[in-house]
């Protein structure tokens, strides 16, 4: 793990490691397959952040199950914009499937919330929600994932899939912004 790495104008300093991130995935993936033991989930990736966490995840998953993508952004810079917009939508019929959305982060909740809101009209027979990174300290809405895999403060975060205005998504930690 590299001592600091600069993305455009901010410098960020290490957070989680590589390795704490596999670690972690792995117990991740083992609540899964314990949760959905009997069921065929569909598996869906919020793009462009879940995309790292998503494929490691879905290798430590022991079930047989289906995957998609969507696409919805509420970031500028290093600050959400309190608005969802949805870019790419889901093509599937969610309708009776057992559903995991998977995320990089879940900040002020605004994404997750527009996101389990809209997949719940579609009639699936549950929806579950698993994020990398969960701010409780940052929330605007009343989320309660399924399965987190770190708490962490309210501090911008890149790598591992998170970007700071499109750089930083192929780090393999997670580094913090300089203080």
């Amino acid at each position: 793990m590299e001592k600091e790495v600069h993305i455009h104008d901010k410098t960020f300093v290490p957070f989680i490691t590589a390795p704490q991130l596999q670690v972690r995935i792995a117990e991740l993936g083992a609540l899964i397959n314990e949760d959905l033991k009997d069921k065929r989930p569909l598996i869906v990736g919020v793009l462009n952040g879940s995309a790292i966490f998503m494929a490691d995840l879905l290798r430590v998953i022991q079930l047989p199950c289906e995957i998609a993508f969507i696409r919805v952004s509420s970031y500028s810079g290093t600050e959400s914009t309190g608005t969802v917009k949805n870019v790419i939508g889901l093509t599937e019929d969610i309708s009776g499937r057992d559903v995991i959305l998977v995320e990089d982060i879940i900040d002020t909740g605004d994404t997750a919330k527009y996101l389990l809101d809209d997949f719940k009209s579609k009639n699936p027979a549950s929806v579950r929600f698993a994020t990398l990174l969960f701010k409780p300290a940052s929330l605007r809405q009343e989320i309660k994932p399924d399965y987190v895999g770190f708490e962490i403060p309210p501090a911008f975060v890149v790598g591992y899939g998170l970007d700071y205005d499109g750089l930083g998504r192929n780090l393999a930690d997670i580094y913090q912004l300089k203080s």
